[in-house]
């Protein structure tokens, strides 16, 4: 760890007791201390104490421009008005029924006006949502396989925990990745109806299907692979991917858990103008309350009507999630707010681009919709593997250096992004980017000093 690094983490250390002390005492009923994996990081993570708008305070008093947002959930920002009286109203008249209730409809109706499908069924989770699209596609095709990118996430269901992140050493050829488990628990049988392609590859992708003709039940991504920073697709691979689809009778699922909601009105497929067969929704359309959504074609979602393919849920459509979702659409997801986090987020692109520029620093900024990422590259990455090469300490660094200052740019892990929530405002992307002018410097120096080093783990 380098001297600018520890400086860093000593002032964290200094400015966070609370939850230094917080995290200690969890540590000994709650695994890690935190209630999912992702939350735990050294030395400790923040706790938090509430959030309004675009801010959070930790328990120790200190208030942050929040663009973690839940890990890209609240494009809503935290508490919006029209979500927190929504959800009001349902606490008055019953929480839920595990009955049929009219506002189902209502939100369906408006998931079908934006987004290629006919039909959808809700759940509370992407990981729900993704589970039960591929047992979808295979009811549907008759086939075991699927086919997904090495470094892309999809949930915690066995079928997703294939090849997230997998050591080099495991990954195999780059243009044949070897399917690899995410951690143990994830049996064999799993990983041999589980193959793996590299994102931005076609020719990986074609070698699959003729590896396994006729059994690959579907494709599924992430549009933009959000779990390497911000990886976008280059010209071609979605209409690739699209094409190779159809001629092999395999079906197209756009994981939009992280997409739907922050790309635009009407998600990926308005954004690149490419249709899937299915979609998959969550994060974001909930404004804060847990819930998914799944959809695809009346033929396809006739499995369902068929009882062919089974899907349930004792939560399922419950009051809270609804009325938030429909909240979210109507209030929040509307074209007037697209507009208004669209100019920020040019805004909050434009200026870091400018920095890094400005203080030599050797990173690049990738963005799309209301995400973006401060990517520690000498050059665009394309796949999982280019994301490896990054330098951790140098983007801890960054991470440490902006919480510290007041900016949570964006979650703990070097794999995430920025999201700007519609309560956002200019004068919160311009101390963002007072701050970062602030650190920008240190980065700068950090990566020469660390010279050669860096150039070995980030060279292409």
């Amino acid at each position: 760890m380098h001297d600018i690094l520890q400086k860093e983490i000593a002032l964290y250390e200094k400015r966070t007791p609370k939850s230094a002390e917080a995290h200690k005492k969890a540590q000994k009923r709650i695994p890690l201390g935190v209630a999912s994996n992702y939350r735990a990081y050294d030395p400790y993570p923040i706790f938090v104490a509430e959030g309004h708008g675009s801010k959070i305070k930790d328990i120790d008093g200190n208030e942050y421009i929040d663009h973690n947002l839940c890990f890209g959930t609240l494009m809503a920002g935290h508490g919006h008005p029209a979500v927190v009286k929504a959800v009001k109203l349902m606490a008055d008249s019953g929480t839920t029924f595990g009955m049929p209730h009219g506002m189902e409809l209502e939100l369906a109706e408006e998931i079908c006006a934006r987004y290629p499908v006919e039909m959808v069924r809700f759940g509370n989770s992407g990981t729900e949502a993704t589970m039960h699209a591929c047992r979808i596609a295979r009811a549907a095709t008759g086939r075991d396989k699927i086919l997904r990118f090495e470094g892309a996430y999809h949930g915690l269901h066995d079928t997703a925990l294939v090849s997230v992140k997998p050591k080099l050493e495991d990954a195999g050829d780059i243009h044949a990745p070897n399917s690899v488990p995410g951690g143990l628990g994830v049996i064999k049988s799993v990983l041999d109806n589980v193959t793996v392609a590299t994102f931005n590859d076609l020719g990986s992708v074609e070698n699959r299907f003729k590896q396994f003709p006729g059994q690959i039940a579907a494709i599924i991504l992430e549009p933009i692979l959000m779990n390497v920073g911000l990886c976008m697709p280059q010209p071609g691979f979605l209409e690739g991917l699209r094409a190779l689809s159809t001629k092999h009778g395999a079906l197209l699922i756009f994981d939009e858990v992280k997409t739907g909601a922050k790309l635009g009105w009407g998600g990926a497929s308005e954004y690149f103008g490419v249709k899937p067969d299915m979609i998959t929704l969550a994060k974001s359309i909930g404004g804060g309350v847990p819930l998914a959504a799944f959809g695809a074609s009346r033929e396809v979602m006739d499995l369902i009507v068929q009882h062919k393919v089974f899907h349930g849920g004792t939560y399922n459509t419950n009051r809270f999630a609804m009325a938030a979702g429909i909240a979210v659409f109507r209030e929040v997801l509307t074209r007037e707010n697209y507009a208004h986090v669209g100019k920020l987020g040019t805004k909050l692109t434009e200026g870091y681009r400018a920095i890094v520029k400005k203080n030599g620093v050797q990173a690049y900024v990738a963005s799309a919709g209301v995400n973006g990422a401060l990517m520690f590259y000498p050059q665009e990455i394309r796949n999982y593997r280019d994301w490896l090469k990054i330098d951790v300490d140098i983007w801890r660094q960054f991470w440490f250096g902006m919480v510290n200052r007041g900016v949570l740019a964006m979650p703990y892990w070097w794999d995430e992004q920025w999201t700007i929530s519609v309560q956002h405002t200019e004068a919160d992307i311009d101390k963002h980017l007072a701050v970062f002018e602030e650190v920008a410097p240190g980065l700068a120096k950090a990566q020469q000093e660390r010279g050669a080093q860096f150039v070995g783990a980030a060279g292409h």
